[in-house]
């Protein structure tokens, strides 16, 4: 009995291994590189079958028609390869797809010799205008296209000077990742903002949600990644920043409008405890996830937790900062709630507490880049809201420099 017991536990955690095993190989670094290089080679090869369906279309028309006589009446079909051009191809090459077409209804009316009958006639006046109507889509097309490239490159100069790359590293020892997906399919940039600035008060981050979407909430957010950058600079306690903050978002914003951020400072405080910690205000945004290098996971909640920014009139008093530990090899987790309140296709939310483990990686980017992967396959769609991550993982002390101390 004992036997068949553990036949039966192993025949069911063998499958949980191999599940296991793919998961990590499907996770892998070279893994996403191949499935990126079958997705470009994919994309690439349908456009050249659409480049030539016109010719195949056309092709098989002639060839049914040169074996079945005039009986069935098949000319009328060769108006699809210009129409067929039109999703695909340029106007030049449109235009001679239509060419063809007219040439093959001309070669097969003399073969079948219908040629000067009213049917061949009316059958080649439809290849023309067809094909005149194709050229004009393509043309409409290509313009649409270019305007959409224009599009892109300019929100990709937006990001790049709104969101700008953080740093790797930021202060002794301490990992930096970010990572940002929009809920606009052509857009790469939204509501949610991230900065991460060394300065010498120590390492300041700022996470943050505008409400609503669209330019005004882009606006709002170039609003107030401009005033953190500045302030973080300036003042010397984090309540200071804050109250830059409300101060550039009453000027700039106009009835109920706010923007839920949590604003962070590492200072090292090797002097008095010897390790480093987290100061922390939370402007109505979800807590941060610690991830302690023992395996312990909390939400970072704040006792006192500050409204929302562009709201500070409604609270006399300032907003109290609170301390989060963040001991070597520790790790926090900053996220928008586009995160926490993704849903799959049942109306379930991304579990991340269930999913800390995807940020075990050796390199935090590399971590994050999966949980993110991860996040996008719980969806299953295109999000519903922006999503913004920065993890800050601080490096674990080496053994020997332990010792040593």
């Amino acid at each position: 009995m004992a036997r068949g017991e553990d036949r039966h536990d192993h025949s069911q955690t063998r499958p949980k291994g191999r599940l296991a095993a793919a998961r990590a190989a499907l996770g892998s670094t070279k893994t996403r590189a191949f499935l990126r290089l079958l997705t470009s080679v994919g994309a690439g090869r349908t456009q050249e079958i659409l480049r030539l369906l016109p010719f195949v279309v056309m092709a098989l028309v002639a060839l049914v028609d040169f074996g079945s006589g005039p009986t069935y009446g098949l000319l009328p079909l060769l108006a699809l390869g210009p129409a067929f051009a039109s999703v695909a191809c340029g106007l030049g090459r449109t235009t001679v797809i239509g060419l063809v077409a007219m040439a093959l209804c001309v070669v097969l009316g003399l073969y079948n010799d219908i040629l000067w009958m009213p049917r061949t006639n009316i059958t080649m006046v439809a290849i023309l205008g067809v094909t005149v109507a194709s050229v004009l889509a393509s043309a409409g097309r290509l313009r649409h296209e270019r305007q959409l490239a224009d599009v892109r490159s300019v929100a990709e100069a937006a990001q790049r000077v709104l969101l700008r790359p953080v740093p790797r590293r930021a202060g002794p020892g301490i990992g930096v990742a970010v990572s940002y997906t929009s809920a606009t399919a052509e857009a790469r940039i939204g509501g949610d903002l991230y900065e991460v600035v060394t300065t010498p008060h120590g390492v300041r981050v700022i996470v943050g949600d505008v409400q609503g979407k669209g330019l005004e909430a882009v606006e709002t957010a170039a609003v107030v990644l401009g005033a953190f950058r500045e302030a973080a600079h300036d003042e010397a306690k984090l309540q200071g920043v804050v109250s830059r903050l409300e101060n550039a978002l009453t000027r700039e914003l106009s009835g109920e409008q706010f923007v839920t951020a949590i604003l962070a400072e590492i200072t090292e405080l090797a002097e008095i405890t010897g390790d480093t910690s987290i100061t922390v205000i939370n402007c109505g945004h979800p807590a941060p996830m610690v991830l302690a290098a023992d395996g312990r996971r909390w939400f970072a909640d704040p006792p006192d937790e500050a409204l929302p920014l562009g709201m500070g009139s409604l609270k006399a008093s300032e907003p109290e900062p609170h301390q989060i530990p963040f001991e070597p090899g520790d790790q926090v987790l900053f996220y928008t709630d586009g995160v926490i309140e993704a849903r799959d296709g049942t109306g379930q939310f991304y579990p991340l507490p269930a999913r800390a483990y995807l940020l075990n990686g050796a390199d935090p980017q590399h971590a994050l880049d999966a949980l993110r992967a991860d996040l996008l396959r719980h969806v299953g769609r295109p999000l519903s809201d922006d999503a913004a991550m920065l993890l800050l993982r601080q490096r674990a002390a080496c053994p020997a420099a332990s010792s040593a101390a």
